[in-house]
């Protein structure tokens, strides 16, 4: 029986440029759509979002089908909320908030197998395919095809990512903008100097310790990015673009209600609702 490789993790050994789509609506078929364009990953977001885990399954699955990773960003508690996502068949997971090296090794014990972690085994599971397969083939496969990124998003983690960087066991490093920006009080601001030697830093010290790098999203020119080494890339969210979508349909439809004759055009409405 035949386990799934990660796309990913391919692509970025061939020294490709990877894509991902995050989704924080929880329907699967947002993910299916997001496969059918040719997406190589998709991001489920399970800090900021309500979902439940048999959702999560299918959503998933519907990765799954279309041969995309699914990466998912825990909730961080005790090292169920880490594993779970790998026993739902998630090719990974991105763990928020990562401050030291200490914690980063804690990971790697919690979601690696032996000899390089102590993650509590079942298998029984679907990434176990339900203990159709060789438990050694599932510890190897656990090690070498499952996906760990670690996000940096605050000046004390921003002081410790060369000793998290180099933190053996797991594959990638995200520094979250938006969240540095407003720890130090500059919210919103990505583009502020501060924020921008904070990324480079970041995707300096993941270079020299072998962690690829992944973009939140595509907020600075691509160039920049890849220039720095980024080789994983958020390209958006389907909130972003749903949002987007119904705001220029409602000017189209604006502009032509302008355009109408007087006769058909109908009254002004009230910025009150009424």
């Amino acid at each position: 029986m035949k386990l799934r490789r990660s796309r990913l993790l391919s692509l970025v050994r061939e020294g490709q440029l990877v894509t991902s789509f995050k989704a924080n609506l929880n329907d699967p078929r947002v993910i299916e759509i997001a496969g059918l364009c040719g997406c190589d990953a998709v991001w489920i977001c399970n800090e900021h979002v309500p979902n439940d885990w048999t959702n999560l399954e299918h959503q998933i699955r519907a990765a799954r089908l279309h041969d995309m990773d699914s990466l998912v960003r825990i909730t961080k508690g005790s090292y169920s909320d880490y594993i779970r996502p790998f026993e739902a068949d998630a090719t990974g997971i991105i763990v928020p908030h990562v401050g030291s090296a200490d914690e980063a090794r804690q990971i790697v014990d919690w979601v690696r197998c032996h000899p390089v972690g102590k993650r509590p085994l079942d298998g029984g599971n679907t990434d176990g395919k339900y203990c159709l397969i060789p438990i050694t083939d599932y510890t190897r496969h656990t090690n070498e095809e499952r996906v760990v990124v670690m996000q940096i998003e605050s000046p004390e983690a921003l002081a410790n990512v060369e000793a998290i960087a180099a933190v053996p066991g797991y594959n990638g490093l995200m520094f979250g903008p938006g969240d540095f920006s407003h720890r130090i009080g500059k919210v919103g601001q990505i583009d502020d100097p501060e924020v921008v030697a904070a990324r480079k830093r970041v995707a300096a010290a993941a270079r020299r310790h072998g962690k690829f790098i992944m973009s939140s999203g595509i907020f600075q020119p691509f160039s920049d990015l890849v220039a720095e080494g980024t080789q994983v890339f958020n390209i958006g969210a389907d909130v972003l673009a749903l949002g987007a979508y119904v705001k220029q349909r409602l000017e189209l439809v604006r502009g032509h209600v302008d355009g109408l004759p007087a006769d058909l055009k109908p009254k002004a409405r009230s910025p009150y609702g009424g």
